[in-house]
């Protein structure tokens, strides 16, 4: 039997990425450089930023339109060139 397909996601939509990282100014400025480059104009009222119980790391995540997977791999991609991030979702 085979595995089902995942759901094709159809392009331009809403799409959140979260961002995990060390608790700086570095890390945001360093997402909100990333998301500026690759989704220019994204909307900066839709970024939420939650800090961790020890308030040693973020969450950072960004809703932005996404226009296609070549322009999220990318994100992602970028996103992981700081050492402040720790992970990318």
């Amino acid at each position: 039997m085979s595995e089902p397909e995942a759901p094709r996601i159809e392009f331009p939509c809403d799409y959140p990425i979260k961002v995990m990282g060390s608790t700086c100014e570095e890390f945001r400025s360093h997402v909100y450089t990333v998301m500026e480059r690759h989704a220019p104009g994204f909307d900066q009222t839709r970024v939420t930023i939650r800090d961790s119980k020890k308030s040693t790391f973020q969450s950072v995540t960004v809703t932005i339109t996404a226009t296609g997977k070549a322009q999220l791999e990318a994100i992602f991609t970028d996103l992981k060139t700081s050492t402040h991030v720790r992970m990318v979702l």
